[in-house]
């Protein structure tokens, strides 16, 4: 660590406010331009993939009794009152400690990459545990359409368990924006199309998942270069999409590998 601890014992710290928008505005790293990740695993998980935080910021008494373990951690070390901290997350059981990092600069498309595509999901743990399934399945590219849940709010981290770390994300596009893909792509749905565990699946392309409710949006249905839909002899309506991806996305794998 850089220098010295700064302690907070205030409620009106300015730093706190802002570190309180962070955690608990679901779109605030838009504005701050930096990214709260709150407890230790994600905060492991960026440090394995060689990341450093602006800060890195303890509950007091975790700080007292583990700061040693983070000595190499980098940033500005932060340190709060037991007393206050709580109030800095949006967890009904918050974490001890947490970093802050930058906001990622958002990368290229890369049209030749094997990619999933966010139709205007909104659930924050179907998202992240898409981008769970994305990193390990071969997927390094995500693109969210304009009205997906927020890549990089803290729900979506959490639920992503580090996956983000590992993955070139963009978000905001446009259905045109798609366009610029070389690749074909899968659309899932619940009513039409081959059968995945009879489909043959290009390699590489880019799935679909579409909205929990509406499923994949006319727009992106439009540019669809095949349709695909599970089996599901037990007799439910749809699978949830965080379920529904990981089946798709390790079938592709699978059948890369084979």
């Amino acid at each position: 660590m850089t220098s010295g601890p700064q302690h907070i014992a205030s409620r009106d710290n300015a730093l706190l406010k802002e570190l309180r928008r962070l955690a608990q505005d679901s779109t605030g790293y838009r504005k701050q331009g930096r990214v709260w990740l709150e407890g230790d695993h994600l905060c492991r998980a960026a440090l394995q993939r060689g990341l450093q935080p602006s800060h890195a910021v303890f509950q007091a008494s975790y700080f007292d009794a583990s700061g040693h373990e983070w000595a190499d951690a980098g940033g500005r070390t932060v340190v709060v009152d037991d007393t206050l901290f709580g109030g800095i997350s949006g967890l009904e059981s918050p974490a001890r400690m947490g970093f802050v990092l930058p906001l990622p600069a958002a990368p290229a498309l890369r049209p030749d990459a094997p990619a999933v595509v966010l139709d205007g999901l909104q659930d924050a743990g179907n998202v992240g545990t898409i981008l769970r399934c994305a990193g390990a399945f071969g997927f390094r590219q995500v693109l969210a359409i304009k009205g997906t849940a927020a890549l990089w709010s803290p729900k979506v981290l959490r639920a992503g368990m580090g996956a983000h770390f590992g993955l070139s994300l963009l978000e905001g596009l446009d259905a045109a924006q798609l366009d610029a893909l070389k690749i074909p792509l899968l659309a899932t749905s619940s009513h039409q199309g081959d059968y995945l565990h009879r489909a043959k699946l290009p390699w590489p392309c880019a799935w679909v998942l579409g909205h929990e409710g509406q499923g994949v949006s006319a727009a992106l249905a439009a540019k669809a270069a095949q349709f695909v839909r599970i089996v599901q002899p037990g007799g439910e309506e749809s699978l949830n999409v965080g379920a529904a991806a990981a089946i798709c996305l390790h079938a592709s794998a699978a059948a890369n590998a084979s």
